[in-house]
């Protein structure tokens, strides 16, 4: 089969389209045979080393597709399920293989491009919206990059529960995609002082959350933000990674919560896995949660994938089809 392994970490060049022998599954694995192929900033902290990986590796962490092959302790009559899995297998091949209990099954009203564009991102929204900081209907919240894949998913899950919803954005096209994904108020960052505008907007009372997925650029005017005893959610650092904070910090402004996330914490039983992973699946068969799939790249240009998720000039999924 063919896949993007790295040898080293570093820049997209670090990304080599090889042949490689097909694996075969072992006790209580099915093999996939992968339709489409998430990209995650995961995938990009891996290639860079922030995220350390034993070496050479397979990138990528969310993938789609149909099993083709089981191992022993697997009935086979699985063979032909379309599933979907996150997190526990490379996925930047032809083919990986997968824990039988850590797939998860695609209805066929759901397509194996959104299945593979939502499940990282839409989980991570889910848990967030319902879990880390459990909204409720009427209460403001602050969504960052919220033209981002994972940014638009956050925003409608916040608005199923019926949440008010600001959303920062750097340019007028991108504000124009977080309003489609149902913001209530949109702040380019790029023209004005979010901190100002979010306090403005909630008559400078602040909002109780703050989903950060920026990191450094963005870490401390979100503390800023926050109404006393609120939380900041700092789950990603596409701007690079949140420096050390003094926890008088967050007393000083108002007895703050600060929490760092992994989505791998959050659907660690099968049990909860399928619980947050039927819920996109019903909700996209609803109608009630649009997946904005950007662009897709051949597997073998994996590499200019990088490149352009890295841009931030995405506003939706970025995927790959071998």
């Amino acid at each position: 089969m063919f896949a993007i392994r790295i040898h080293e970490t570093g820049s997209p060049d670090a990304l080599r389209y090889e042949e490689i022998e097909t694996p075969a599954p072992g006790a209580r694995q099915v093999r996939v045979k992968l339709r489409a192929i998430g990209i995650n900033y995961i995938d990009v902290y891996h290639r860079t080393g922030l995220y350390k990986l034993p070496l050479p590796a397979i990138l990528g962490r969310e993938g789609a597709g149909e099993i083709d092959a089981v191992g022993d302790g697997v009935d086979a009559a699985r063979i032909g399920e379309r599933v979907a899995f996150v997190l526990d297998a490379p996925s930047y091949a032809e083919y990986a293989l997968v824990s039988a209990q850590r797939v998860v099954r695609v209805p066929d009203a759901v397509s194996f491009k959104d299945a593979a564009a939502v499940l990282l991102q839409g989980l991570t929204a889910q848990y967030l919206c319902f879990s880390t900081y459990p909204l409720k209907k009427d209460e403001w919240c602050l969504i960052h990059a919220a033209a981002g894949g994972a940014g638009q998913l956050t925003v409608q899950v916040a608005k199923i529960i019926g949440a008010r919803v600001i959303g920062t954005v750097s340019t007028e096209e991108k504000a124009r995609v977080a309003r489609d994904a149902g913001c209530d108020k949109v702040i380019l960052y790029s023209q004005t002082d979010f901190v100002s505008e979010v306090k403005r907007i909630t008559n400078n009372q602040g909002v109780p959350v703050v989903y950060d997925s920026v990191g450094k650029d963005t870490y401390e005017g979100s503390l800023n933000c926050l109404s006393p005893r609120g939380m900041l959610v700092s789950w990603g650092n596409a701007s690079g990674a949140v420096p050390p904070i003094d926890p008088l910090t967050l007393m000083s402004k108002g007895s703050l919560y600060l929490t760092r996330p992994t989505l791998g914490h959050y659907i660690a039983t099968p049990e909860e896995y399928a619980w947050r992973a039927n819920d996109l699946f019903n909700w996209i068969a609803e109608g009630k949660l649009r997946v904005r799939i950007d662009k897709t790249f051949p597997l073998r240009d994996a590499a200019d994938a990088h490149r352009y998720l890295e841009s931030r000039a995405a506003m939706g999924k970025i995927l790959l089809t071998p």
